[in-house]
């Protein structure tokens, strides 16, 4: 299928991105932010969207920034997936489990062009980046007619492909907290085919100290209609030895009560929290795997 007609402008500056994409707006069917082009230009082709302006956001320079500046690694708009498959894009456990995420993210072709900020503003429910955004308690900035303001990514998401985003603004990028020397990172995603998008996924980031947790967070994918903290488990787990049966423990309470799934055509919500029960579980045993590893390397 085509893509419907629309007008496309390529602004030379954020400020006359920004104007576009306002004046775009009050126009039949609204206007669209090009950034990758991976998930906007699927959309179109299957005619669900039909905006009757994109702003095409690639000749804006400021954007394409990568890297790590007071405690957060920045991610710009313009920032491709295939930039965080670099261990060396973060120190410490966020460099080690980026490439971890990013290699399930599409295929090579999509890695290419697809961007991180482009991914948070489409808002799959099971995208990679959504549960990373939100596990670490990322912020989003965004620049609009009124200004620039910043989102919380636990407040960012509102559903399944929905987010607080207004119509006239852009997101500008997103900073993600490096987490704590010596903490150690865990992720696992569940597909029904390669081609196929995750049907869950969970990360865990873990600080252990004596054989106890010290700090947990555990982020999931597939159990609502948007990405998730497991917040109930997070506290269970602090404090615990740090045991596969706590993790057990902690993975069983993540799914059952902290995961509000969705039935889906290859699954119900007993399978599906069943799947996210393993995955929280093994994440948090990759997890701790990772920080002892550190451990070890700097004795």
């Amino acid at each position: 299928m085509k893509s419907p007609p629309f007008d496309l402008v390529a602004p030379s500056s954020l400020e006359d991105a920004v104007l576009a994409l306002a004046a775009g707006a009050d126009r039949p069917g609204g206007a669209a932010v090009l950034a990758g082009g991976q998930s906007l230009l699927l959309d179109l082709h299957h005619r669900r969207v039909r905006p009757s302006l994109v702003v095409d956001l690639r000749r804006v320079p400021g954007l394409d920034g990568l890297g790590v500046h007071e405690g957060h690694l920045r991610v710009g708009a313009l920032v491709r997936h295939r930039a965080l498959e670099d261990p060396a894009a973060a120190s410490g456990a966020l460099g080690r489990v980026l490439p971890v995420l990013a290699e399930h993210v599409g295929h090579p072709p999509i890695r290419e062009l697809g961007t991180f900020c482009g991914s948070l503003a489409w808002a799959h429910p099971t995208a990679e980046w959504g549960v990373l955004a939100v596990t670490l308690d990322a912020v989003l900035d965004l620049r609009g007619p009124a200004g620039a303001r910043t989102v919380a990514a636990g407040q960012w998401f509102t559903g399944r492909h929905a987010t607080v985003r207004r119509d006239a603004e852009l997101l500008t990028g997103v900073r993600l907290p490096l987490p704590p020397p010596g903490a150690g990172a865990g992720f696992l995603e569940h597909r029904r085919t390669e081609a196929s998008f995750a049907a869950a996924a969970a990360l865990a980031v873990l600080e252990v100290e004596d054989g106890a947790v010290r700090s947990a967070r555990i982020g999931l994918a597939g159990a609502a209609d948007r990405p998730v903290r497991a917040h109930r488990a997070e506290r269970l787990l602090r404090g615990a030895p740090a045991t596969p049966e706590a993790f057990a423990g902690a993975a069983r309470v993540a799914a059952h009560e902290d995961a509000d799934p969705v039935p889906e055509p290859h699954g119900g919500i007993d399978h599906r929290r069943q799947v996210l029960s393993v995955l929280v579980r093994r994440a948090l045993g990759a997890a701790l795997a990772d920080a002892r590893g550190q451990r070890q390397e700097a004795a």
